[in-house]
């Protein structure tokens, strides 16, 4: 559940409030009673997938973007 916390609240309690979203609670930091900012727990990003080496291809020649031969005559 997220708590709406005054700003001026916010700094004067701030490792209070820290502590607390690290217990996994969202706090809404508002101002004037408009909702300004969150403070949620930090969650390391996933790690990036790399392509490198997605279709299974180990080599690539040095003219495979050459124009192709013309077509034989049947």
């Amino acid at each position: 559940m997220n708590k709406i916390v005054n700003l001026y609240d916010a700094k004067t309690h701030l490792s209070q409030l820290v502590d607390r979203a690290t217990q996994g609670e969202e706090i809404v930091i508002a101002n004037a009673g408009k909702p300004k900012v969150k403070l949620a727990p930090y969650r390391e990003a996933a790690a990036r997938c790399e392509p490198a080496n997605l279709l299974g291809i180990t080599f690539i020649a040095e003219d495979f973007d050459e124009a192709l031969p013309p077509a034989a005559k049947r």
